[in-house]
């Protein structure tokens, strides 16, 4: 055989095991009572005609359990995935990728103290003190929570903290179980009928609490796949675009699938800021604003004892090659 044979041998051998490892189907984590638009792609199979592949979509209570969800292989994309549980995975070595903005919602993530214990930002300082709190540990709301309590002068070890899914959290607090409610979404609208929020999201933004979610995944399967990954982020932001120009068309699919009622859906998205691909790609965002407070948000939970160590840098875990791509698409 030829030197040319051989080669084109091995070529077609590459092409034939290239082919063999093709992707087939992904699996996506979201979050139910979270409405954003990509749910309306999600809805109409937008996705599997874009992306030529099989989507399957699994719901999530937290994004500690999307993280885990990746590291056993079992999701590819991880939509809406709060800073501080990224951060927590990254930190520990895990091989994630924030490669998008999901959505920012300063008052869509909040704490909620029981109406009756009458507890304002301006006694909160001594009547938070020994009360029961219901977070969840190691997410967007988790941080948040500290930030304030940071602002109010206090420390977790003052209060008893019970890690608690949002779900069971409202259901917590309306049952009198708890005096403090942290998350957001549908759980957080359900804990407002029996309580106050201590901060607004205008309140907490001034004091640098920023709460915001990306769009994350496996570090290995995007760089093994990048086409596939540019082409999902398309869809996505063609659904953010298309929400921005025409929201209402948008709140019936997405209240459905939300698992919400028209009006709630509404109201949250009402709290949502859905920046544009070039905003994201910008200073503030992927051109190193997100990397700048992952590192901040990092070096916050290994003063409060949350995580071990932090990253020198997260400049490694950030990668806008992907939105780059879709963008020009």
């Amino acid at each position: 055989m030829s030197r040319l044979s051989l080669s084109l041998a091995a070529l077609a051998l590459a092409a034939s095991a290239s082919a063999a490892h093709a992707v087939e189907e992904i699996t996506v984590a979201y979050f139910l009572e979270w409405p954003l638009p990509f749910e309306a792609a999600k809805v109409d199979g937008t996705f599997e005609k874009e992306l030529g592949v099989k989507v399957n979509w699994r719901s999530f209570d937290t994004g500690v359990a999307m993280s885990a969800a990746a590291a056993a292989g079992d999701v590819q994309f991880l939509i809406s995935q709060g800073v501080p549980p990224f951060v927590t995975a990254t930190s520990a070595g895990q091989d994630l990728k924030a490669i998008d903005i999901a959505v920012s919602y300063s008052d869509n993530d909040n704490c909620v103290a029981r109406t009756d214990l009458e507890i304002t930002k301006d006694n909160a300082k001594t009547e938070l003190v020994g009360k029961k709190v219901g977070v969840p540990i190691g997410t967007a709301a988790h941080y948040g929570f500290l930030k304030q309590l940071e602002h109010f002068g206090l420390t977790a070890d003052q209060l008893q903290v019970v890690d608690l899914a949002p779900p069971d959290g409202a259901a917590a607090i309306a049952q009198g179980n708890i005096d403090v409610f942290c998350g957001w979404g549908g759980s957080l609208a359900r804990a407002k009928e029996y309580g106050n929020i201590l901060l607004t999201g205008a309140e907490k933004e001034a004091l640098g609490i920023r709460i915001f979610d990306v769009i994350s995944t496996p570090g290995a399967f995007a760089s093994e796949n990048p086409d596939l990954v540019a082409k999902f982020l398309k869809v996505v932001n063609d659904q953010n675009a298309a929400y921005a120009a025409a929201p209402d068309g948008f709140i019936p699919v997405l209240a459905k699938d939300a698992g919400l009622d028209e009006a709630t859906t509404r109201d949250q998205l009402a709290g949502f800021t859905l920046p544009t691909v070039e905003e994201k790609l910008s200073d503030k965002w992927l051109g190193g604003g997100l990397q700048a407070f992952l590192k901040e948000v990092a070096d916050f939970f290994v003063s409060t004892g949350n995580i071990p160590s932090a990253l020198d840098s997260y400049d490694g875990v950030v990668d806008a090659s992907y939105l780059e791509a879709a963008s020009k698409l």
